[in-house]
């Protein structure tokens, strides 16, 4: 198949990698942009997998949480500039729809956008008016709402990081030092048990052939991916992660010692997954092929 420019510049900002190396990945993988990246990882190119998944768009990531912090839920809506999503009606628009959510239970954000807020106007009416007030497209784009026995955690990092946590025990601190652990520190999972298994796989896979590129023998690759892959999952889970504000202890040794237990979390950071046209840099790419 044909690889284009748009796609070599995709690649390049998804691995750091260089042109060329990205153009004889993509032609190798046949054009499949996940198989290219893996390959270049397999050769030691990148040093890890960062998808194109986390993109610029603007908006805002809203909450809101009960008063007995029983219920809570996040929402990302997305606008076309940032300016609007700082403008008031877009912000009390925002934290109406969060506190709807958490009323009103939706299934999905079709379901949402025929709820009533507390203004008196559908969520879909409410989104036309403002997209005539501000003069951009406004949509919900997805949220997360948690019913919890124990307590629901929110923390919001400057509008464009949400996260919501689920726990059992401890107090409101320990809430959100873990809230803003995963704020920062991007966890995929509580714990081991809760990473997809494709994704492990694929990592020890890529770990033994990065092995082998450094002429590592067999005999001793298994025993060198316990330890690559012990590291792998102190990245990806929680539970496992040093605690950003004392790293002599793990989030795991933190929760339990003050009693309390991690059921779940969500972490939205605005923007992720939503591509954007790059022509600027596929011209540039063009140029320097020609």
């Amino acid at each position: 198949m044909s690889i284009t420019t748009a796609d070599i510049s995709k690649l390049r900002t998804s691995t750091g990698a260089g042109m060329m190396d990205c153009k004889n990945a993509l032609e190798e993988a046949g054009g499949d942009m996940e198989k290219a990246a893996d390959i270049l990882r397999k050769k030691g190119i990148v040093k890890a997998a960062k998808r194109a998944d986390k993109v610029a768009s603007e908006g805002k990531v809203a909450s809101y949480i009960t008063p007995d912090a029983k219920i809570g839920a996040i929402v990302e809506i997305n606008s076309e500039t940032d300016f609007a999503s700082k403008s008031e009606d877009f912000v009390t628009f925002a934290s109406a729809v969060a506190e709807t959510i958490v009323k009103d239970n939706p299934t999905d954000v079709v379901a949402l956008s025929t709820l009533m807020l507390s203004t008196g106007k559908t969520v879909a009416d409410a989104i036309s008016d403002l997209t005539i007030k501000i003069g951009e497209k406004i949509s919900i784009r997805r949220f997360v709402r948690y019913e919890s026995t124990g307590t629901v955690v929110s923390y919001l990092h400057g509008a464009k990081i949400g996260i919501l946590v689920d726990m059992e025990g401890g107090d409101k601190e320990l809430g959100m030092d873990v809230a803003m652990q995963i704020a920062a520190a991007n966890p995929k999972s509580v714990g081991r048990e809760g990473v997809d298994a494709t994704l492990i796989e694929k990592e020890r896979e890529i770990f033994a052939e990065q092995l082998r590129q450094q002429g590592k023998p067999e005999n001793i690759i298994e025993n060198i991916l316990k330890g690559k892959m012990d590291k792998f999952y102190g990245e990806v889970c929680l539970l496992e992660q040093p605690f950003i504000k004392n790293e002599e202890i793990t989030i795991q040794k933190l929760v339990e010692d003050k009693g309390a237990k991690v059921n779940r979390f969500v972490r939205y950071e605005l923007g992720e997954g939503i591509e954007k046209q790059e022509k600027d840099f596929a011209a540039e790419v063009a140029e320097q092929m020609q």
